[in-house]
């Protein structure tokens, strides 16, 4: 499968750690196509736990992770496909 070049804001290297963008980047290396080109990324505490709600909207697409954490963030995350490259940015930067 081809995968683009990838990229994040400064946003997004600055407050998330790289354990859990490399998890992000699974997330949607995992997808079926065809999809969408927003990936969405819901990031919670629950107790010590980080949650992780992955959603799209073409197609509908839903799923839930529960990782161990030291240090667990609340954030949301897009990542978004132009064909080209994707990118990975704070849904504040958008």
């Amino acid at each position: 499968m081809f995968q683009n070049d990838r990229y994040l804001t400064c946003g997004v290297d600055s407050s998330i750690p790289l354990e859990l963008q490399l998890f992000l980047w699974s997330c949607v290396d995992g997808l079926p196509e065809p999809r969408d080109h927003l990936q969405i990324f819901d990031l919670k505490q629950v107790g010590c736990l980080q949650s992780i709600t992955h959603r799209s909207e073409m197609p509908e697409y839903r799923m839930e992770y529960l990782l161990p954490s030291d240090s667990p963030i609340t954030e949301k995350i897009y990542v978004i496909d132009d064909g080209t490259h994707s990118t990975m940015l704070l849904s504040s930067e958008y």
